[in-house]
């Protein structure tokens, strides 16, 4: 497939001090540390972007939830070629399905229910769905008790969009992904992603999709010209207007932007903007009045920190006319963006123990991870590990580089990761491990005490606990390590 970059100008070209987005810059890296990129468009031109390495303008990003604004259009799509409609019932869908009882408010829970989060429910089916026996998400939705009124009442409900991908799957034969290929992925110079699936084949739709910030980009502008591309009109008329209108009421509190009101799967903002999120701050955020998209993936928990500092620094400079140029500014802007870095573990090189423990195997205590050997080589900086997949290596970086390389931790299968480690003591070795193709960055923490190592693993974000239980390893051969 073609791809031809999005234009990229000088910030004031487009009516913004390169200065001012430095400002923002600085204030993003205080206020929300853990980005992992962002992106600015001023009309249909880039003005500045960055990755804080090993995170790379070419490689994906896990988008979590930002998926649900991809499956939403993908509704629109099929709204404008009449294979489906906001009114009909969820349930004509799939009458092999559905409950032997069908209550009234399940009856009445129709499509548009679906898009706005508003199906009834008073918790989000997703849990039930990935537990469902035989992977029956559909019949397994369709069950669960719907206690409210249809179209009354907001819940965030991933499960909800996962029905709207089953739904379309049903009626085009496709998955969303597949669908969504000719018609927006393609014409947008998209490259066909990678959507995670069901057991039974059908796109998770409210998650799982996994896309490079430009790509991300490139939808925001989409949005941002009303669903016309390049000359070319590919979401229907009104569509854009329609998705991104607060159609349930989702709060009342003016200081927070996940209660301004919420779309078919888009987020209304404060300033009269809107925008698609996932987990642990991966945005597509749209600036209609201002012509301007910010498109941003992280791993970092405050992602409320993230808008604020959009609103306080981006918003006040987005000027209405060009400004002339600043060629140092802009080169400050450009240099910063370019010299963008994860944070490393901070400590020395080297350590009077490494040469006592280098190239010693330890025996692993039984554990979560199904680890059972590891071997620490400081003169190479290589990590040796056992476990579920074989004998896997890996090198790290110091001095804050991070070199790639692939590994499993707690999968089975080894997942392409960056590593950065340094002495934080004489006898504690940090190791930072990147992920980066996710949003996960943990820090496995090695202490070392006679013939003992023990292995604290620690996430920067998590569904669930960040902590993971210590794990013991012994030197094989009983000798001590110092």
């Amino acid at each position: 497939m073609s791809f031809t970059p999005l234009p990229r100008s000088a910030p004031e070209a487009q009516g913004i001090a390169s200065r001012a987005l430095l400002d923002l810059l600085v204030a993003l890296e205080a206020r929300a540390p853990g980005l992992h990129s962002l992106m600015l468009l001023r009309g249909s031109a880039v003005v500045a972007e960055g990755w804080w390495a090993p995170y790379a303008p070419t490689e994906p990003h896990m988008l979590f939830s930002l998926s649900k604004s991809f499956t939403a259009t993908a509704a629109g799509l099929a709204f404008a070629e009449g294979l489906l409609s906001p009114d009909d019932p969820v349930t004509s869908f799939f009458p092999d399905e559905v409950p032997a009882v069908v209550g009234p408010n399940l009856a009445a829970m129709r499509v548009r229910h679906l898009l706005s989060m508003s199906t009834g429910h008073d918790e989000d089916t997703l849990t039930h769905l990935v537990r469902a026996q035989e992977g029956d998400w559909v019949r397994t939705f369709l069950a669960r008790p719907v206690a409210r009124e249809p179209g009354t009442f907001f819940l965030y409900n991933s499960g909800a969009t996962y029905l709207v991908s089953a739904i379309l799957q049903r009626l085009t034969g496709q998955t969303v992904r597949d669908w969504l290929e000719p018609r927006l992925f393609a014409p947008l110079g998209i490259a066909t992603p990678y959507w995670e699936r069901c057991p039974h084949g059908i796109n998770t739709g409210g998650w799982g999709l996994n896309l490079r910030t430009e790509d991300i980009a490139r939808f925001g502008l989409l949005y941002a010209r009303d669903g016309e591309w390049r000359g070319r009109r590919l979401l229907p008329a009104g569509w854009v207007a329609e998705a991104t209108r607060a159609h349930v009421s989702n709060g009342d509190d003016p200081d927070s932007d996940w209660a301004q009101g919420y779309g078919y799967q888009f987020w209304r903002c404060r300033h009269n903007l809107y925008r698609g999120d996932g987990a642990f701050g991966q945005f597509c955020v749209v600036l209609p009045d201002h012509d301007t998209v910010v498109a941003i993936t992280a791993g970092l928990g405050d992602m409320q920190g993230v808008l604020n500092v959009l609103w306080e620094h981006l918003l006040p400079a987005l000027g209405d006319a060009p400004l002339p140029a600043d060629a140092e500014g802009e080169q400050a802007l450009r240099t910063r963006l370019a010299s963008l870095v994860l944070p490393a573990p901070a400590g020395a090189p080297e350590s009077p123990l490494a040469a006592r423990v280098s190239g010693r195997t330890y025996d692993l205590a039984p554990n979560d991870q199904q680890l059972t050997h590891v071997t620490f080589d400081f003169a190479a900086r290589r990590l040796s590990l056992t476990g579920a997949a074989g004998e896997q290596q890996l090198a790290w970086g110091s001095n804050g580089t991070w070199p790639r390389g692939e590994l499993a931790w707690e999968s089975a299968t080894p997942e392409r990761v960056a590593a950065s480690g340094a002495w934080t003591a004489d006898d504690t070795f940090a190791l930072g491990l990147c992920w980066y193709r996710t949003p996960f960055c943990p820090r496995l923490t090695c202490r070392f005490a006679g013939d003992e190592v023990a292995l604290d693993y620690r996430l920067n974000v998590s569904f669930g606990p960040l902590e993971r239980p210590t794990i013991v390893g012994r030197l094989t051969d009983g000798a001590t390590g110092g």
